[in-house]
């Protein structure tokens, strides 16, 4: 490849259609529609700035983290998120003795299977473009606890954290003692989300669920647009084990009058959403019918797309992720806001184009096909299912072209693990398997020995120490000079991803 032009001043607009054509000539040596994909992509992401990860690290002022640490230790002592007792009662209660300060603010509901968080992202992303005040609040956390509770698109920081508990604490309390159980970790964290949005105060609330919907603790607010990403089978012991079943608990979140951004489905998902939206008279845009993605095309660092959304179309748009899955995400995330705005409702129109453009320009997803290493380069995805390993696997394939791809696998003990071993074993040419430190990970032999059914004992290597696998999985990427082209990825779970992120350096 031809060495690129020098970089143009990006605070002079009057450039960037000399830089677009710039680009191109300099790539005459690639096919020519490649060389306008890539200028198109490297222009608009000089526009909006390169995306930013938001995974923060531990606060630099000892007393600081120390305060955290004992927040920490605090909220351990309570149940942990797979430890459920279904009801909204406890967080009910905790609401209306704060006052109910999820009422503060209109707010934007999402559950699903896969794909949640990067939706939230992108709405989030979308909203503040529009020069709208928001609280993002997603779940779990690639690595620090705070990640989870966000103000105007980033991070809260570790003293208005531990400052949000210490005011809440007093309540919780409260609460505990009146209760048959006491409150556990997600509640609290989703009653100090809420007290904290209505503390900024915030224009509008993203909120992911933890589990189901009916039942989930986020489920005391009134979304006013509910948002469903794709269904498939995950938590089945405790949501059913069809994606009907699965629906039925999701669909708790549509609330009266609400419009319902419903993504792809399998159908008998489709149909218990359809009729739940009909008993409460709300809304409903599907994707593929009233929104949905026109066109793709891989560019370097993401993708370029055109959306269709609630009001008419959306052309060259970049998004810097990778994988087909995460353009559907991009357009029930721009169907969504435009929801929010009230596109759509009898009134046809688009969003301000370069806004948009700009918003998705700058999304970014920690741990999903997260690049953090080259040479050789290592991706990071919290997959953790087999939809989204399958969705994993599609975006590597696609995006990467990888000669020989090693994969490293710790998984959870609860969760599909031949499912999503198989969705990865035509493109892992050796995996190796480990355990990350939760209390859930599946141990590493136990986990070898589903990988070896799966892959081969040939192809199976076993290194229980997190740190030691990706040394292995490193070493066999390098191994053959022929391989020059060769990568890792590890997947798993999202502890597998955090803590794999830190040991890379990126913490």
């Amino acid at each position: 490849m031809s060495e690129h032009p020098e970089p143009f001043d990006e605070s002079d607009p009057s450039d960037e259609p000399d830089r677009f054509e710039e680009i191109v000539d300099a790539e005459t040596d690639r096919d020519p529609d490649l060389a306008v994909i890539e200028a198109g992509s490297r222009t608009l992401r000089a526009q909006a700035g390169s995306p930013q990860s938001d995974v923060p690290a531990r606060p630099s002022d000892p007393e600081v983290d120390r305060a955290l640490r004992a927040v920490e230790a605090d909220l351990a002592t309570r149940w942990g998120e797979t430890k459920l007792e279904p009801s909204v009662a406890r967080i009910e209660a905790l609401m209306d003795v704060l006052g109910e300060p999820q009422r503060a603010y209109p707010s934007i509901h999402i559950t699903g299977t896969n794909g949640k968080t990067s939706t939230a992202r992108m709405i989030e992303a979308l909203l503040c473009a529009f020069e709208l005040r928001t609280g993002r609040y997603t779940s779990p956390h690639v690595q620090s606890i705070t990640e989870r509770i966000s103000l105007d698109g980033a991070p809260i920081e570790a003293e208005r954290f531990i400052e949000t508990y210490n005011d809440i604490k007093p309540y919780v309390e409260m609460v505990d003692t009146s209760q048959d159980f006491r409150l556990s970790f997600f509640e609290v964290l989703t009653g100090m989300a809420y007290a904290a949005f209505a503390d900024a105060p915030v224009d509008v609330a993203v909120v992911e669920v933890g589990m189901g919907g009916s039942w989930d603790a986020t489920n005391v607010i009134d979304g006013s647009v509910a948002v469903v990403t794709p269904i498939d089978l995950d938590h089945t012991d405790r949501l059913g084990d069809t994606p009907a079943a699965i629906a039925g608990e999701k669909a708790g979140i549509i609330k009266q009058g609400a419009t319902v951004i419903l993504a792809q489905q399998p159908v008998d998902a489709a149909q218990v959403m359809l009729k739940k939206a009909v008993e409460v008279d709300a809304t409903v845009a599907r994707e593929g019918m009233e929104f949905g993605v026109v066109s793709r095309e891989i560019a370097v660092g993401g993708q370029l797309l055109t959306l269709r959304g609630l009001g008419g179309e959306y052309e060259q748009i970049f998004l810097p992720l990778y994988g087909a899955h995460q353009a559907h995400n991009a357009a029930v995330a721009l169907a969504a806001v435009e929801a929010f705005f009230g596109v759509g409702a009898g009134e046809a129109r688009t969003l301000d184009i370069d806004t948009i453009r700009k918003a998705f320009a700058s999304v970014a997803s920690p741990g999903r096909l997260e690049v953090v290493r080259r040479s050789p380069t290592v991706v990071l995805d919290a997959a953790h299912n087999p939809a989204g390993a399958r969705a994993a696997a599609a975006g590597v394939t696609e995006s990467f072209g990888f000669s020989r791809l090693i994969g490293v696998v710790g998984a959870s003990d609860d969760k599909d693990v031949r499912g999503f071993l198989e969705a990865f074993e035509p493109i892992f040419h050796e995996i190796v398997v480990t355990q990350n430190s939760s209390h859930r990970a599946m141990n590493a032999d136990e986990l070898a020995a589903v990988a070896v059914e799966v892959f081969g004992d040939e192809r199976v290597v076993v290194e229980p120490r997190l740190d030691d696998a990706l040394e292995a999985a490193i070493t066999l990427a390098e191994e053959e000079s022929e391989f020059a082209g060769a990568g890792v990825l590890v997947t798993g779970s999202v502890i597998t991803v955090g803590e794999a992120r830190l040991l890379l350096g990126k913490g």
